[in-house]
């Protein structure tokens, strides 16, 4: 696992939805927007399921996942990649809905994914695009 810089926590925090990519085991791509996403530590992302349907359909054949983080606030742009675990009870769990239910109270919360950052890349134009940083 890598550990983000405080340069990109700090972008990380501007954004108020986070573009996410998902794929079927054949590679079909899903992107949706997902407010509920929160940096746990420094390699560790949690995002909240209330709505998804192929995002979580993609997770569950293929737990690969892309998380875009760019924004007129955020001072560059970031792709951040890992592997997502699907949670559906205990204590991280219960701590994911009651973050959501104080923000939603009418968001079902279903599932916790739990992403484990692995990679990091350079998403800004110019020369240095696609470029791994972490």
């Amino acid at each position: 696992m890598v550990a983000l810089t405080e340069e990109m926590k700090t972008a990380f925090r501007t954004m108020k939805a986070f573009p996410v990519a998902t794929a079927s085991k054949d590679g079909w791509p899903n992107v949706v927007p997902i407010g509920f996403v929160e940096l746990v530590d420094d390699e560790t992302i949690w995002l909240a399921d209330n709505f998804m349907k192929k995002t979580l359909a993609n997770i569950q054949e293929n737990p690969k996942v892309s998380i875009n983080i760019w924004g007129p606030e955020t001072k560059g742009c970031f792709q951040i990649k890992g592997n997502v675990t699907i949670v559906t009870d205990g204590p991280e769990f219960e701590k994911m809905q009651f973050t959501v239910h104080a923000k939603m109270a009418q968001a079902p919360a279903k599932n916790l994914l739990i992403m484990k950052i692995q990679e990091v890349y350079e998403c800004a134009p110019g020369k240095n695009a696609g470029e791994k940083l972490l």
